[in-house]
């Protein structure tokens, strides 16, 4: 089983009570992956813009799923 977590916040929050979670009731998928928001100030611009740098616009993660099922 594999996981993608894929929220726009800074990373951790919902990525990492999920994978606690799985844990704790003994659920340890094969793969596990959360496309966020990086932890630190983050540039002003439109949307759009935005999502393509930090790699959560819909072409970078069809990408970045692409190669993490490789």
């Amino acid at each position: 089983m594999g996981l993608i977590i894929i929220y726009s916040a800074p990373v951790g929050g919902l990525g990492e009570a999920v994978a606690s979670l799985l844990l704790c009731e003994g659920v340890v998928p094969s793969k596990f992956r959360m496309l966020a928001l990086p932890d630190q100030f983050l540039g002003a611009g439109a949307l759009p813009t935005l999502h393509d740098r930090y790699g959560i616009s819909a072409e970078k993660m069809v990408t970045s799923f692409k190669e993490w099922l490789d």
